[in-house]
């Protein structure tokens, strides 16, 4: 039997639309800007979030630490961001190695934090004391926070006191899509107020490889320097760009079902005793929970054929993507309920 593999969305493998398209896909030199497959891919990133161009990368770490490094000047300048977010939990400390940022953790709901929190967090201009508030990250959704969907309204306000204080921000969108769909609010409403912003294809969208970064043209040359420095010119890279444009083309809509079947999931776990979760807080596609055991959970799924990421000694996350259909989540919940159930 097949095993259900809820580790993760990044575990989604290739259809076989995608196969296709990526052997199929027309390829010349990348790094001289001459691979068509990439700069089509580029250029509909760029347009989607509402930036002037775009830059592929070969993962959505790789966007982060590039725009980090655009934006943070080396020395002790602070980057405010939910103290769950990517770059804090889960980049080997890279923003401090890479860039020289101080990352200045806020304590959001769901990874979701406010204007005013911004605003409180802020060093006072002339201290010489504090890092000096440069940047503001905001991940949508949130990974750690639970796949929650940042609203619109609370992105315009961050954004508007990032601004007034002259702070660049940043829009970290490894599952903007997710976002999108869930919300139905368009990638450039919510992307496009950011100096960048990127959009990953190795998650929902079920790509094996791959991120665009998006930004102004000058910030997208400049982000070209750091390609070049840490290593990123992958020459005949159309191969794995097409596998993004047959994402966008077939893979956005059927978000939709992740979601449903998410939501499946936190309902009967929420009905699971020993199980602690809030289903009404699913909105996309991840889903954490709590157990008063979670290794004896995750040794009890693993020999059911069911693969869960266990956060810490309580809580487990479990998400949904296009590899998972509703038989693979009515069996995640039967091995959870058998494995509680032991004596």
């Amino acid at each position: 039997m097949d095993r259900v593999n809820l580790y993760s969305d990044t575990q989604t493998r290739p259809t076989e639309g995608m196969r296709r398209a990526i052997a199929a896909a027309e390829v010349a030199d990348e790094q001289r800007g001459l691979d068509p497959t990439v700069n089509a891919l580029q250029e509909r990133v760029a347009e989607l979030l509402g930036h002037e161009a775009g830059l592929f990368l070969p993962s959505g770490t790789m966007c982060n630490a590039i725009a980090l490094r655009l934006h943070i000047r080396p020395g002790g300048d602070a980057v405010l961001l939910d103290r769950t977010a990517h770059p804090i939990v889960a980049e080997a400390g890279g923003p401090a190695a890479l860039s020289g940022a101080f990352p200045q953790p806020l304590d959001g709901d769901g990874g979701i934090f406010t204007a005013q929190q911004v605003e409180a967090a802020l060093a006072a201009p002339g201290d010489r004391y504090a890092p000096r508030s440069r940047l503001v990250s905001v991940e949508q959704t949130t990974n750690m926070g639970g796949g929650r969907v940042w609203p619109l309204a609370t992105v315009h306000e961050v954004l508007a006191v990032a601004r007034r204080h002259g702070l660049r921000a940043h829009l970290d969108g490894a599952r903007l899509l997710n976002a999108v769909v869930a919300s139905g609010v368009s990638a450039a409403d919510y992307a496009s107020g950011f100096d960048t912003a990127w959009l990953d294809f190795t998650k929902g969208l079920g790509a094996p490889v791959g991120a665009v970064l998006a930004g102004s043209r000058e910030l997208i040359d400049e982000a070209w320097r750091y390609k070049q420095m840490w290593g990123g010119a992958m020459r005949q890279a159309g191969i794995v760009a097409a596998a993004g444009l047959y994402a966008l083309d077939h893979h956005v809509e059927r978000l939709a079902e992740d979601h449903a079947h998410a939501r499946v999931l936190a309902e009967g776990l929420a009905a699971i005793p020993g199980v602690e979760i809030d289903a009404a807080r699913v909105e996309t596609n991840i889903v954490i929970f709590a157990v008063p055991d979670a290794a004896g959970l995750a040794a009890g799924l693993e020999e059911a054929g069911v693969e869960a990421s266990r956060l810490d000694s309580r809580r487990v996350r479990m998400v949904t993507h296009l590899d998972v259909d509703r038989a693979g989540v009515e069996r995640a919940l039967a091995a959870v309920r058998d494995t509680l159930g032991r004596p």
